[in-house]
């Protein structure tokens, strides 16, 4: 991918901010994104290199972008095979299994989502940044289901916006150890790094950790387990698990957060991203993409009906 090079012309009427002012003309990157193009070099005003990123611009003033090509990520294309739910020219919907890290980090060097999408449409390479080329979101690597794939810089941004505005509805199936306070339910939990613990998350006292809101209904009561859905209204890490131990029900199989043996048969924990429900780029109506409960997952629920 080749150098590219975009020219402005600032038609305020009063002194406006650069980076302000270049997110309005380059809507498919990030503020941060462009900030940093300013501080690198590669933003000029009236012919002479941008200040700062903070720098006014006066009625008329002439902006130049160089927006360097793409940088190889260094990651490997891994031939891995991909469960692709829908697929156009901005972006992947894919059913990810769980076992599977979404992207490359300390201990997961390769055999990832990433590395298989990679190979899948080499052309995300770099997209949104280099260490998590096309990831807009995430998901637990015991956490199988949907999960969204940028294809370019436009619909990364776009559907990064799309989570941010907490417009997209998401379903999560949990089956969990004995049953909620409620049949259904609303859990406003606020979640923070555990300060005891640096490599888990907590529910922390208001105040001290992010918002975090869940909502939940019951969808099938067995003897000692309930099949609950789940919509979260925010993205914290690990938000679903710590609201099912904060009600007194912990996910199967989480030993993380629930009971250290599990109380069924599983080697993961019980929770699949099931339904999303997002607008595309460029489209007016959103759409709905479902991914049914792996196999492993619906033998544990015929065996509780059993």
């Amino acid at each position: 991918m080749a150098e590219r090079l975009e020219r402005f012309t600032y038609t305020g009427l009063t002194e406006g901010r650069l980076d302000h002012f270049l997110v309005g003309c380059l809507p498919e990157f990030s503020r941060s994104r462009l900030q940093g193009l300013i501080k690198d070099g590669f933003v000029r005003v009236d012919g002479l290199p941008a200040r700062k990123a903070g720098q006014l611009l006066t009625p008329g003033a002439q902006v130049e972008v160089r927006v360097p090509p793409a940088q190889p990520s260094g990651l490997i294309a891994q031939n891995i095979p991909l469960e692709v739910i829908f697929e156009n020219g901005d972006l992947l919907v894919v059913n990810k299994p769980a076992g599977m890290v979404v992207h490359p980090a300390a201990g997961h060097a390769d055999g990832t989502l990433v590395n298989a999408a990679l190979a899948y449409a080499p052309d995300i390479e770099g997209i949104g940044g280099e260490e998590r080329p096309g990831v807009v979101h995430r998901l637990d690597k015991e956490t199988s289901g949907l999960i969204l794939l940028a294809k370019n810089e436009r619909a990364h941004r776009w559907l990064q916006d799309q989570f941010r505005l907490r417009v997209v509805e998401k379903v999560y199936l949990a089956l969990v150890d004995g049953s909620p306070p409620t049949p259904s339910g609303r859990v406003e939990a606020p979640i923070g790094r555990d300060p005891s613990h640096r490599k888990k998350m907590s529910i922390l006292p208001p105040g001290k950790g992010r918002e975090a809101i869940s909502e939940y209904r019951t969808l099938e009561q067995f003897k000692a387990h309930t099949l609950l859905e789940f919509h979260p209204l925010t993205g914290r890490t690990h938000q679903i698990r710590l609201h099912c131990a904060f009600l007194g029900c912990p996910i199967v199989g989480d030993t993380v957060y629930g009971h250290k043996r599990s109380s069924l048969n599983i080697d993961r924990h019980f929770l699949h991203a099931f339904r999303l429900k997002i607008r595309l780029p460029g489209e007016k109506s959103p759409r709905e993409f479902q991914a049914p409960l792996p196999d492993e997952l619906e033998a544990i629920l015929a065996a509780l009906r059993a």
